[in-house]
């Protein structure tokens, strides 16, 4: 840690792919649907208007940035986001730019 941030500089680097992650238009609509709860790339499909490549693809993205979990229920998976605090981001995000 340096006298000039208060967290050290390998912090900041995840915290930059953090928000290099979540700058992504189709993640964050994944993440936006998942607010309500988990649900199948099936459901996000329809949801979202997109194909379930994609919505597997974004999902493989954020599952590794530990944004969203997984849980398999025989043979669907389902996908919620990981916890609170990621709701919290988004949520605090968009009462920002509404403002």
């Amino acid at each position: 840690m340096s006298d000039v941030f208060p967290i050290n500089t390998d912090k900041i680097d995840e915290l930059s792919d953090f928000f290099k992650i979540m700058g992504d238009s189709t993640r964050i609509k994944i993440m936006l649907v998942l607010e309500n709860g988990e649900l199948c790339v099936n459901e996000m499909s329809k949801k979202l208007n997109m194909t379930k490549s994609a919505i597997s693809h974004q999902l493989k993205i954020l599952k590794n940035a530990k944004l969203t979990k997984a849980q398999k229920r025989g043979k669907n998976v389902f996908y919620s986001l990981c916890d609170y605090h990621i709701k919290t981001v988004l949520d605090m995000a968009l009462e920002h730019i509404q403002e």
